[in-house]
């Protein structure tokens, strides 16, 4: 086991306990309650500058959970993706959902984030009788209890196999959307605040409906252009 310092709302705990990977512990004692089903919920993309926040729903079978769940950002791009297969195969429910950055940039990431997280659960095929998110805020209008798990995504198998989906199916889509803005290098920082996303929004400014207009450094700079304008320079 690795221990975290505990946040100062959680006054009563000295430290907050992390499995070495994460577990179906918090799923077994919710579903010996009579929750079951359980569903974990995570997202992807609250940091980059461009592309939607992608959310999904997983609930995993008991008896064929994969081998390997973790983290997806502690996974290797080629184990997520093995992953990705073995749970849309084995999982007995799976939801994704995407909110666009015009979405973000009317509302604010965090909300962007939990109506993703609120919207994959109402997708899925499967009524979940109990949610597990990742983070620290419960997304609102749940057709079920849900508890916020911090560090979820390595204390929850639930939630590391959501977290896996999301992350794969975000990458994956912002891929494709390099093929339609090249000069950007999608392909290689999804949207992600790198050096070489940070010098081709300086040489060829945002992207309308693409790029998040209401974060640093986009904040005050050029106005969007539509994608492909900038093909020609490339």
């Amino acid at each position: 086991m690795v221990f975290m310092a505990a946040s100062q709302s959680d006054s009563l705990l000295l430290f907050e306990e992390i499995p070495l990977r994460p577990d179906f512990t918090m799923e077994a004692g919710l579903m010996r309650d009579g929750h079951a089903p359980v569903v974990g919920l995570d997202e992807v993309g609250r940091g980059p500058l461009a592309g939607p926040v992608v959310a999904a729903a997983v609930i995993l079978d008991p008896d064929k959970i994969p081998d390997g769940l973790n983290d997806s950002k502690l996974l290797t791009e080629a184990a997520r993706d093995a992953l990705y297969e073995e749970i849309m195969a084995t999982a007995q429910a799976v939801s994704v959902s995407s909110l666009c950055s015009t979405s973000i940039d009317q509302s604010n990431i965090l909300r962007a984030s939990l109506e993703g997280m609120r919207r994959a659960v109402m997708s899925l095929c499967l009524e979940p009788r109990y949610a597990l998110a990742d983070g620290r805020d419960v997304p609102p209008g749940l057709p079920c209890p849900c508890k916020a798990v911090i560090k979820g995504d390595q204390r929850s198998q639930s939630i590391a196999a959501a977290s896996i989906v999301a992350k794969v199916t975000r990458d994956r889509m912002m891929v494709r959307t390099g093929l339609q803005a090249p000069a950007y290098g999608f392909d290689s920082h999804v949207g992600y605040a790198t050096k070489k996303h940070r010098d081709a929004l300086a040489l060829h400014g945002p992207l309308a409906r693409l790029h998040r207009m209401t974060f640093a450094p986009l904040k005050k700079g050029a106005e969007p252009v539509e994608a492909g304008t900038e093909a020609e320079l490339v």
